[in-house]
């Protein structure tokens, strides 16, 4: 097998996975069967597309190749068979199949989002689900993403399944009525996921770009599959305008840069323009949405031509309209950090001490940063030093812990 030949049919299944379980999840009603199946047609168009070439139609192949599979499964299993028959009846009343071409997949991975996503599920659940089954990672490779055993995520997916078929949650995108309740859910996980990677929670890096790029791929996803949604086209736009940074957000040792330091030549300018566009739309037709005004911050930032050149009024103003749409301890800490911009670092201190006491503060490396980098400002540095020790009891990543250590050692 040729270095190309791997690499082509690593693309095919890339693509063409999701689009695949999607589909069998739909026609067998069984998220565990699909994904044996899947994986099982993927293994037989290893052993031969090598050697073959990969077919015109690739996704037909896999779907042709899986569903004799799993017809073979059913023979084998009466039970079985007869439990999924159920399954299948109820599907199909609540949302009938479309009718397959057979030269193309049908995309039913909206469907999947919302099986993945659905609230009857736990909030770690969903995520590891939607990595697993949407992202295509491995049992192994969802386990890394949380820092947890490959046991223990097999065990937390093995159980998410099994909720999934216990409460017959059924596979479909919800009615019209319940989009609206329903969608936050779906993509709160793809942030979720986004934000792990901007911003690792432990280890030795401060990103993880892998589960960033992962993140924005499922975005790209729903907005596909949802292109009138206004707050899809919010969450991709806030993906891109800040991934758009990455590369300037660390040193060539892997070291934090801070966003006043940052080479701007670096960020990337068509990232940077595709977010921008999305804005518009995410913020045109109706009401702002919380994607949305966290994406016209981000574009603020990227557009500025550095930090005292950002239009830190409008940043403010956004944040006051956040704070109408989902007010929270993070949205005000972020707000004070904009007005000491704004208004020097008296102003921006003086919020923070009256967050001090927010429960949900505690404990948020974050907060204490910010009071310390403020403290600092105003001359206050045994206040400051007396924070910036805090944060770095908190600090998840070794670049954290290394910038707050620095900072400690001061000028």
């Amino acid at each position: 097998m040729t270095g190309r030949a791997v690499t082509s049919v690593e693309a095919v299944f890339r693509e063409e996975r999701g689009l695949l379980l999607a589909a069998l999840v739909r026609r067998f009603g069984d998220l565990d069967l699909a994904e044996e199946v899947t994986s099982e047609a993927i293994e037989a168009a290893l052993v031969r597309w090598p050697a073959e070439g990969v077919p015109p139609k690739p996704g037909a192949w896999l779907m042709t190749t899986a569903r004799r599979k799993a017809v073979d499964r059913l023979r084998r299993d009466q039970a079985y068979a007869a439990r999924l028959a159920v399954l299948q009846v109820e599907a199909e009343r609540a949302a009938p199949a479309p009718a397959a071409d057979g030269d193309e997949l049908p995309d039913e991975r909206l469907q999947l989002f919302f099986t993945c996503a659905h609230p009857a599920l736990s909030a770690e659940d969903r995520t590891a689900l939607t990595l697993r089954c949407l992202a295509g990672l491995t049992t192994p490779e969802v386990a890394r993403a949380f820092l947890v055993p490959s046991a223990t995520m097999g065990k937390r997916i093995v159980r998410a399944k099994n909720r999934i078929r216990t409460l017959r949650i059924p596979f479909r995108v919800p009615d019209t009525g319940e989009l609206p309740a329903r969608l936050p859910g779906v993509l709160q996980v793809v942030y979720s996921i986004f934000t792990e990677g901007y911003a690792a929670s432990s280890g030795p890096s401060l990103q993880r770009l892998d589960l960033a790029e992962e993140a924005i791929r499922l975005a790209r996803i729903l907005r596909r599959l949802l292109p009138g949604e206004r707050e899809v086209a919010g969450l991709l736009a806030l993906l891109l305008l800040v991934h758009a940074r990455r590369e300037a957000r660390t040193d060539p040792g892997g070291a934090l840069v801070l966003l006043d330091d940052q080479d701007r030549a670096r960020w990337d300018r068509a990232m940077i323009e595709e977010g921008a566009a999305l804005v518009v739309t995410a913020l045109s037709g109706g009401p702002p949405g919380w994607y949305g005004v966290q994406a016209a911050i981000a574009a603020l930032h990227d557009e500025a031509p550095d930090v005292a050149g950002t239009d830190w009024p409008q940043i403010v103003a956004l944040y006051d309209v956040l704070r109408g749409l989902s007010p929270s301890p993070v949205v005000e800490l972020n707000r004070a950090v904009a007005v000491a911009m704004r208004d020097g670092p008296a102003a921006g201190l003086s919020l923070l001490d009256e967050l001090a006491a927010e429960p949900r503060l505690r404990g948020y490396g974050p907060f204490s940063a910010a009071r310390g980098d403020l403290l600092s400002r105003l001359g206050r540095h045994t206040e400051a030093a007396e924070a910036y020790r805090e944060a770095l009891s908190l600090a998840g990543t070794e670049p954290e812990r290394a910038h707050l250590r620095a900072r400690l050692a001061g000028p």
